[in-house]
């Protein structure tokens, strides 16, 4: 029988770019000699994707990709699939290495939520199953976090000389001004959050989506003398344009993502880019505590150990430690202790670590030469 003949190997494929100007795209070809023959600019269109297609991917200085294969053929690897285009696969141990400010290897902040939402209406985190609207008993549980929580947290913050990230629904501006005088007076930064949690940013058409970010953009800027830097949307809430709105809504940074332990580039439509800092989704009190049923000592033990991981790992990279919290329940006193406890953990090595804010970490990343934070 005679020997199969091997596949020769895939030539390399020439510079190309969508019609959008786009340097990460999805073309289809029936094959590479397509490819080959056909350069310049070319629609691209990730929905239709059929055998034999070819994933090209173009660094951003313009060269192929060194690191990766630049062609994948789907009768080899499996369909290609739809992509969202803000940043390409960059391995941690593979990036140019630098420092905090002060020779400082981890980057530490806390991230506190503040929310107000409708009563009898809309989305709410749920203490247990509610019945039907008005659920008084979630709505009620929520709200002491705005009454009491938020209170007990700021005289833990002071005790710890910590300084917060606060996300804020801009709504908390009309129902507690309390609240938000006293995180003023503080220095806090302020990250805008939407205008309540009851609803989601992500399910709105484009138009409805950009006058949402910029009514709650303009109750802060009102209220603090100047605009937000950066954004979380409710409910981690975002669309396929979200990135785009942000950055054209004059935002530097977004904390929706939480696919990295270092900041990254998002591309934006028309040449754009917004900074992607890390927010994290294991230490966060509504995925431990309302999704997996955490305790307060539990989720407070995951942020020492977190913490001690990291610690050693940013011996390698710079790295970023995020922690989120909500009032209505790190506020309550049960888990209000062991939150106590841990986080002086943490302080006691504030001489190693960068305490700082999302704000800080964007601010600094954002000033490092082109080619540190990762595209």
């Amino acid at each position: 029988m005679a020997a199969s003949a091997s596949k020769p190997p895939v030539p390399p494929l020439p510079l190309m770019r969508g019609l959008d100007g786009s340097k990460n795209f999805l073309q289809k070809y029936s094959d590479v000699k397509r490819a080959i023959n056909r350069a310049g600019k070319i629609p691209m269109d990730p929905r239709n994707v059929e055998a034999g297609d070819v994933l090209i991917s173009i660094a951003e200085d313009g060269d192929r990709l060194s690191r990766r294969e630049a062609v994948l053929r789907s009768d080899s690897v499996g369909p290609v699939l739809a992509a969202h285009g803000r940043y390409r696969y960059s391995a941690i141990g593979q990036r140019p290495d630098f420092n905090w400010p002060q020779g400082r290897r981890l980057a530490v902040y806390v991230g506190l939520n503040l929310e107000h939402f409708a009563f009898g209406d809309g989305l709410g985190a749920e203490l247990c199953p509610g019945g039907p609207h008005p659920d008084v008993l979630n709505y009620a549980w929520r709200d002491y976090g705005n009454r009491v929580g938020v209170w007990r947290l700021i005289e833990l913050f002071d005790e710890l000389k910590l300084p917060l990230s606060v996300l804020a629904n801009s709504s908390i501006y009309h129902y507690c001004p309390e609240v938000m005088e006293a995180f003023r007076a503080r220095g806090d930064e302020i990250v805008g959050h939407g205008r309540t949690n009851s609803e989601r940013q992500g399910v709105l058409a484009p138009d409805e989506e950009r006058q949402l970010i910029a009514e709650a953009t303009d109750v802060i800027a009102r209220a603090e003398g100047r605009p937000p830097r950066g954004w979380l949307g409710p409910w981690i809430s975002q669309s396929q344009v979200t990135p785009d709105l942000l950055a054209e809504a004059g935002y530097e940074y977004l904390l929706d993502w939480c696919m990295d332990d270092q900041p990254v580039w998002f591309s934006t439509r028309n040449g754009g880019r917004i900074l992607s800092v890390p927010y994290p989704q294991e230490l966060n009190d509504i995925p431990s505590i309302v999704g997996r049923k955490d305790s307060g000592e539990q989720f407070a033990a995951m942020i020492t150990e977190t913490f001690e991981e990291m610690l050693a790992q940013s011996k390698r990279q710079s790295l970023v430690m995020g922690i989120a919290l909500h009032p209505y329940l790190v506020g309550q006193p049960h888990r209000l202790r062991p939150l106590r406890r841990d986080l002086q953990t943490i302080l006691a090595r504030r001489d190693e670590i960068w305490i700082t804010t999302a704000g800080g970490i964007a601010a600094f990343s954002r000033a490092l030469p082109d080619g540190i934070v990762p595209t």
